[in-house]
């Protein structure tokens, strides 16, 4: 039995249920005002730092939209989106009743949620406040287009979902859809360009003009059928306007350069400003954006699809120009992805900084011989870290310098296990690396290799303090103020390791036996450059400097896939090179400043110590005052002590390096071509004699160019310094395959020397 209820009871019973429906309707029935609405965005203009035009882009973030008055749309729009959206939206509240009686009998019927019955109001409802496609949807978005219509006119309703209709892609509203997609105003629509955007609403992904023309097109058709049919249009006007040739704007319309720039921006600038003066520069970002697309149509054949670049004053931090992609328009590829902003692994281009700070805390010195040897360390789980380098062979002992300019992988952990993982993840903090997110022991020792995930813009903000000798500077790309930066804490601007490891970084000589004596890195002026290279070729860098500029490069595949055989020497060093040597065609820059406080002397390759009488080899090294003073207390003959100028002249190991054949490697295979020739990469190229299966090969132009004949060819180069010898096997051009296939197995195009491709550099 249920309990009987006295009358009181009842009473209060009836009294809490009508006030919970009394509440219920009130809140249904409150209206929503026009100033509840969120603002509508203004067209943003933004020009470079010389005033002249990037583009104008609709909206604040990556959503084209601008709103406009609804005086300013064409009638025949309106009459179209009437017409085919909610032909009796004047007549009727937030529910059409006819229309709702008419879905829910097709609903029954097919044992489905009703559909196809919204009206604008229920419309606009589902733009404000996005609801799922079910029952409790449908029911949210009805009771916020009860309180629209509750809270605003009919006018004021149209004027709102015509702003913010969806209309293909990422585009909203008329006024953006019709510069879009025509380059006109909303208010200069005539009748077949309305009757095709008053389309795009009912399934914008599917309508997108730009995507799929031939749907857009028909969807227009039945838009001016509908229109007929509700009396606006007459059958002659319909046809005649069917019959029009519409003809699309392309997409890149309204903006001039940088547009993944714009976008970074726009989130940043105040609703109210319509003006943005950059600090970018337009003809040197048309320039990059070129090279750009070039780089990567060269790579094309080793599966890379994507490029980025960023160029920084060194001076001010402004940034100069900015690439986030090839080509931001190209949606199949991915272009609206931004390169710059993207996270990747860094490869060895986080090296420097490693280096840079054990020399500040005396960890090493530059006279500190490090062994690149094999070695194993011990990980949880009963693992092994084995670090090794992308040739799987080892140098034996290197100084700091041969070691930070040929990114040796041994080396490199050895002086982070001296460091110290925390220390080294604190300093890649303060200068501004903030998306290495996680703890110490989850990076490791392989921190040093690439192990976390940064950005090209953070990469381009370390490698500019390190220009500026350790100083901090904040990037800016608008000259209303700069984004905000690291403090640098812990770091000491002005420490002369600062300068050394730029010394390192400029010294071709110093990296001849990995990129050879005059790789791609090197330039007819001063300028420090480090590559990198991901696991697996999926990420390729190049960052550098000279006393000017500040520019860091990368290429690879926003999807993550790996490149073939495309080192950061081979896939993004070429880009850095042209970016760099254009910056500097009119004029040189200031050359580096030598490393204040050190002083070059003689010691031994092997060993750091003074030179003695069993030293296998004595070269000159830049020592500061404490490395000299514990050098003259070992007991040794005197070094030679001499001046940076000195050095730079002659070091004994400018002039002896052992010889080596970089490029080609052993066992390369290559495509016979009498029109191509290959061009030979020597380590210790002075008075070097090549031969091609014994017969002696002439220089041309300074250059080794070896004839690519069918057949296995054994090159050799001879020196007092050593020999080196390689065989290479030349094979006939395929046969192009009936299934339109053509398989090539060629590593290496002939068109140019890759250099070596070392995955740390």
């Amino acid at each position: 039995m249920y309990p009987v209820l006295s009358s009181a009871a009842r009473r209060l019973f009836v009294t809490c249920a009508l006030a919970v429906v009394l509440a219920a309707a009130a809140f249904v029935s409150r209206p929503l005002r026009a100033s509840d609405l969120p603002r509508d965005a203004r067209a943003l203009t933004f020009v470079d730092r010389s005033g002249l035009a990037l583009g104008t882009i609709l909206g604040r973030d990556d959503r084209h939209t601008i709103a406009v008055p609804l005086a300013r749309v064409a009638p025949v729009f309106l009459a179209a989106l009437e017409a085919t959206e909610d032909r009796r939206f004047a007549r009727h509240g937030a529910l059409d009743p006819l229309a709702t009686l008419r879905s829910f009998g097709e609903a029954l019927r097919a044992r489905t949620v009703p559909h196809g019955a919204s009206t604008l109001s229920m419309q606009l409802a589902r733009a404000l406040v996005p609801v799922a496609a079910d029952a409790r949807g449908k029911l949210s978005e009805t009771i916020v287009a009860v309180r629209l219509e509750n809270g605003l006119s009919k006018a004021q309703i149209l004027e709102a979902y015509v702003n913010r209709a969806p209309m293909g892609s990422n585009v909203y509203g008329v006024e953006a859809a019709a510069r879009t997609y025509f380059g006109i105003a909303a208010e200069h629509l005539d009748l077949a360009q309305a009757a095709l955007l008053a389309g795009l609403p009912s399934d914008p992904t599917r309508l997108d003009p730009y995507e799929h023309r031939a749907a857009a097109l028909a969807r227009e058709r039945i838009v001016l059928a509908r229109m007929v049919d509700a009396g606006v249009l007459s059958r002659a006007e319909a046809r005649d306007a069917a019959a029009e040739r519409l003809a699309f704007a392309p997409r890149a319309a309204g903006i001039v350069a940088a547009p993944q720039a714009l976008f970074s921006l726009a989130p940043s600038i105040a609703p109210e400003r319509e003006r943005v003066r950059t600090t970018l520069d337009r003809p040197l970002q048309r320039f990059v954006e070129a090279q750009v697309r070039d780089v990567v149509a060269s790579l094309a054949g080793h599966a890379a699809s994507q490029a980025a670049a960023i160029v920084v004053d060194n001076a001010s931090g402004d940034v100069l120009a900015y690439v986030g992609s090839r080509d931001y328009f190209d949606d199949a590829g991915g272009g609206r992805n931004d390169g710059v902003r993207a996270l990747r692994q860094p490869g060895s281009t986080l090296k420097p900084f490693l280096y840079e700070l054990a020399l500040e805390r005396r960890d090493v010195r530059p006279a500190t011989i490090l062994a690149d040897v094999p070695v194993a360390y011990a990980l949880p789980g009963a693992r092994l870290y084995r670090p090794t380098d992308y040739a799987d062979r080892f140098e034996g002992p290197v100084r700091v310098r041969v070691a930070l300019a040929n990114s040796l992988n041994v080396p490199a952990v050895r002086v982070l296990e001296r460091v110290g993982v925390p220390a080294f993840l604190d300093r890649l903090h303060a200068l501004g690396f903030t998306h290495l997110t996680k703890s110490p022991d989850y990076y490791g020792l392989g921190l040093t290799l690439g192990a976390g995930e940064v950005s090209l813009y953070e990469l381009a903000r370390a490698y500019a303090t390190l220009a500026r000798g350790g100083a901090p500077t904040a990037l800016r790309m608008t000259f209303a103020g700069a984004t905000p930066l690291v403090t640098n804490d812990g770091a000491a601007p002005g420490d002369p390791a600062w300068p050394f490891v730029t010394n390192v970084l400029a010294d071709p000589v110093a990296r001849s036996a990995a990129f050879g004596r005059d790789s791609i890195l090197s330039l007819p002026f001063d300028a420090a450059a480090k590559t990198g290279t991901s696991s697996d070729f999926r990420d390729t860098w190049t960052a550098g400097f000279t006393r000017t500029y500040t520019v860091a490069v990368w290429v690879g595949n926003f999807d993550g896939r790996p490149m073939r055989g495309v080192s950061g020497v081979t896939g993004a060093a070429p880009l850095w090179n042209r970016i760099v040597a254009h910056l500097h065609a009119g004029e040189d820059p200031p050359r580096f400043e030598p490393p204040r406080g050190y002083a070059a002397r003689a010691i031994c390759a092997t060993t750091g110590a003074r030179p003695a009488p069993h030293c296998p080899a004595v070269v000159m090294e830049l020592l500061d005052a404490r490395d000299r003073a514990e050098l003259a207390s070992r007991r040794a003959p005197p070094a030679y002590d001499a001046t940076y100028d000195t050095w730079l002249a002659a070091s004994p190991e400018r002039a002896r390096m052992p010889t080596r054949i970089l490029f080609p490697r052993d066992g390369d295979t290559f495509v016979r071509d009498p029109e191509r020739t290959l061009k030979l990469e020597l380590a210790g190229t002075r008075d070097v004699d090549v031969t091609v299966d014994g017969a002696p090969l002439p220089r041309t132009d300074a250059d080794y160019l070896v004839p690519l004949r069918a057949g296995t060819h054994a090159i050799a180069a001879r020196s007092r310094d050593g020999s080196s010898t390689v065989r290479i096997t030349v094979v006939a051009p395929p046969r192009r395959a009936s299934n339109g296939f053509t398989v090539v197995r060629a590593d290496r195009s002939t068109e140019t020397s890759p250099r070596a491709s070392y995955r740390t550099r």
